[in-house]
């Protein structure tokens, strides 16, 4: 990352990677996340590099909500890493441990750092744990072990260069 950047986390579907593809901007989701201060006090003892996974990670079950409300996707899980600047991202969520941030404004190609996206063997446990993610997040613990055999699937890295090797 970029010195005096915000490494944000952006989750979104394989079709909302089309801008993309033609090197345009990215309007970013509602709701990303982020290593907010919020999240550091909260995970005291975690190193940037773990309260990044966990900012990750969060923005990757966001992801199956984006899925869950958008049926006719295709059923994997995209999380898009940006660096962008300090005063276009504005906490959402002052609760302790919240992640929980907005970006404002268009993300340039430029700030696009990766891309990460579930390989095909994943469609099947994604498109479970989207139809559940909800009940997931309101406490059903049947819900959270089918979201959390999503989770199980590790998001394959992609350079920005190699988005066109990412299928539509």
């Amino acid at each position: 990352m970029t010195t005096g950047l915000v490494r944000v986390y952006l989750p979104a579907t394989i079709a909302q990677l089309g801008p993309l593809r033609d090197r345009g901007p990215l309007s970013p989701p509602p709701m990303a996340h982020a290593v907010t201060p919020d999240l550091r006090e909260w995970y005291a003892e975690g190193d940037e590099e773990e309260l990044e996974y966990v900012a990750f990670t969060r923005a990757a079950q966001e992801a199956l909500r984006l899925l869950r409300h958008s049926p006719e996707a295709k059923r994997r899980r995209v999380v898009i890493s940006a660096d962008v600047p300090p005063q276009t991202v504005k906490r959402l969520d002052r609760d302790l441990g919240s992640s929980l941030v907005e970006v404002a404004g268009p993300v340039p190609f430029e700030a696009i750092a990766a891309i990460h996206v579930d390989s095909a063997d994943a469609e099947e446990a994604v498109a479970a744990a989207a139809a559940v993610v909800e009940e997931a997040v309101a406490g059903d613990p049947d819900a959270q072990f089918t979201v959390d055999g999503a989770e199980d699937h590790e998001l394959e890295w992609y350079d920005p260069s190699e988005l066109d090797q990412v299928s539509p």
